[in-house]
């Protein structure tokens, strides 16, 4: 018999678990579809980790597989995202992007890239060394592919602006809620939570970014996946090396990982970050080496499908850590990019960390991951581009949560 009561019902009411992009752009969606979300935030305030932590880049979908989730949703959500900035006053830059390629080894790579970018509809150019020298004067590189499309903005303004309409339309946003589970029941999902009155709803969204999977789990969902946290550490460039990049400079991707490599964004607010890197955080919410949990970090490497990635990629690995421990090294992989970058030219910024699905099989969940159970939508997979695509993804989720 289950032990909730039903009188705590409230009957339409959505519970978003997560108050990043990713769950603000749901509840907006749902409140544009009359539905009544109520936002658990376990911080004290929203979007304080992935959200708030990242490059800020808007991604034009050049990287994702034709068809994929990741193309699909950037793309629209990419349009989605400009227009909504532009209706709400939010300061943007669409500057385009540059890809360079700096070895010869990495030029089918970057005509791999190319078509891919054309099959997903990007306006794509094509440039050669001299080429690449006219857009950026200071980079490296014996062909690049500009990309007209990739921008910078603010997502935590575009918070900001999500959740004043979310409480406007009747929503409501409640920060420093730590939901522990949201089990079945009758007519929805009974909601626990740590320090705070359990409470009962007709759906929940389950957008809790590097904490999804447990909360899936604890809810009862079944999924053999894990999130395994990796953090990306940045440097900005201190303002008497800022001319070295006009706009943003990107390395031509290994197809093997998700992640995108050491690059260069100029910032809305100004000022320049280089980085990321992508090492294993030893917590969750490890954002420096000092941050561990012991219980998080055994739980990872007990992890078969951790095991056997690190087992694949152990050379790459190390090679990352080498460059959050040494900063000449960091500063290396940089000038392959822009040479004239140096070590004083740089100052510590602060961290993110990326929530990344890992199979049991060692291979990296590399799209979005959307699992749908009765009265319950869990994402566990929403890494980049999910700011650029967020609208489009809380759209996709509204259009699926019924009563």
């Amino acid at each position: 018999m289950d032990p909730a009561p039903e009188t705590g019902l409230q009957h339409g009411t959505v519970a978003v678990i997560g108050g990043g992009i990713v769950g603000l752009a749901t509840a907006y969606a749902l409140t544009r579809r009359g539905r009544i979300p109520l936002v658990l935030e376990k911080e004290p305030a929203l979007a304080r980790h992935q959200t708030g932590r990242n490059s800020g880049v808007i991604h034009s979908g050049i990287y994702y597989a034709p068809g994929s989730a990741k193309a699909t949703l950037c793309r629209t959500g990419r349009a989605a995202l400009l227009d909504f900035c532009a209706a709400h006053d939010i300061d943007h830059d669409v500057c385009g992007k540059v890809i360079v390629a700096t070895r010869s080894e990495e030029l089918p790579r970057l005509d791999a890239l190319h078509e891919r970018g054309e099959a997903n509809g990007i306006e794509i150019r094509r440039l050669d060394g001299d080429g690449l020298r006219e857009r950026e004067p200071h980079a490296a590189g014996i062909a690049a592919l500009e990309v007209a499309d990739a921008g910078i903005v603010d997502y935590g303004e575009v918070c900001r602006v999500l959740a004043e309409l979310i409480v406007e339309a009747g929503g409501r946003i409640r920060t420093g809620v730590t939901v522990t589970s949201a089990r079945p029941i009758a007519s929805g999902r009974w909601i626990e939570c740590l320090d705070d009155e359990p409470v009962a709803v007709s759906h929940v969204v389950n957008c809790g970014g590097l904490h999804a999977d447990q909360l899936a789990a604890a809810s009862g969902a079944a999924s053999p996946t894990r999130i395994v946290p990796f953090r990306g550490e940045y440097f900005e460039l201190r303002p008497q090396a800022e001319h070295l990049v006009r706009h943003l400079i990107y390395p031509v991707p290994d197809p093997e990982f998700p992640f995108l490599g050491v690059h260069f964004t100029r910032m809305l607010a100004g000022g320049v970050h280089a980085g990321p890197n992508a090492v294993l955080a030893l917590a969750r919410e490890g954002y420096s080496w000092g941050d561990i949990d012991p219980r998080e970090l055994a739980a990872v490497i007990r992890f078969p499908g951790f095991r056997r990635l690190a087992a694949r990629h152990w050379r790459m690995g190390l090679g990352e850590m080498w460059r959050s421990a040494n900063r000449r090294a960091f500063v290396r992989a940089l000038q392959r990019l822009v040479p004239d970058v140096q070590l004083d030219d740089l100052r510590p910024s602060p961290a993110g960390v990326r929530a990344q699905a890992l199979r049991p099989s060692g291979d990296l969940v590399d799209d979005f991951d959307l699992v749908h159970e009765p009265a319950a939508t869990h994402v566990l997979n929403a890494p980049s581009p999910a700011a650029t695509a967020s609208l489009a993804i809380g759209d996709t989720i509204a259009a699926t949560v019924t009563d």
